[in-house]
């Protein structure tokens, strides 16, 4: 998620409160906000979402989870899907009765959408989107 990780740096970087809302037609909008709670492995946490909406209702189409990991350098590592359209939420790594709890596969699948989904919101420009805002105030 290179381009998330450019957003929130050119935002300020991650902290408490963190929420970007990055209107680009003729996309969805996109929300980025830092969760109250860290992620299963106690890391910062990020919340990426895409907003639509049916009957007055918010639908996350998808919204994913990260952890934001700094060993190596910036990086987002999934542990949550969900997309209210197709009825899917999916946990990849959880804390489940006090034990890390990881689903490999699952897991690889939630990483694989993410450097998908990185890869068009590139495509759609939602950096060039958000610096354009910063710019003209």
């Amino acid at each position: 998620m290179k381009t998330v990780l450019e957003l929130i740096r050119k935002a300020g970087g991650w902290h408490p409160g963190l929420y970007l809302k990055i209107d680009n037609p003729p996309y969805m909008e996109l929300v980025i906000e830092a969760m109250d709670e860290s992620g299963p492995c106690g890391l910062p946490a990020v919340s990426v979402a895409h907003y639509g909406e049916q009957n007055g209702d918010a639908m996350r189409d998808p919204e994913m989870c990260f952890e934001l990991g700094l060993a190596g350098g910036p990086h987002l590592t999934a542990f949550y899907y969900r997309n209210d359209y197709a009825g899917v939420e999916q946990w990849s790594r959880f804390i489940h009765e006090g034990m890390y709890a990881f689903h490999t596969e699952l897991h690889r699948e939630h990483e694989r959408f993410a450097a998908l989904w990185d890869k068009n919101l590139n495509a759609q420009r939602f950096l060039d989107a958000f610096t354009d805002k910063c710019i003209r105030g």
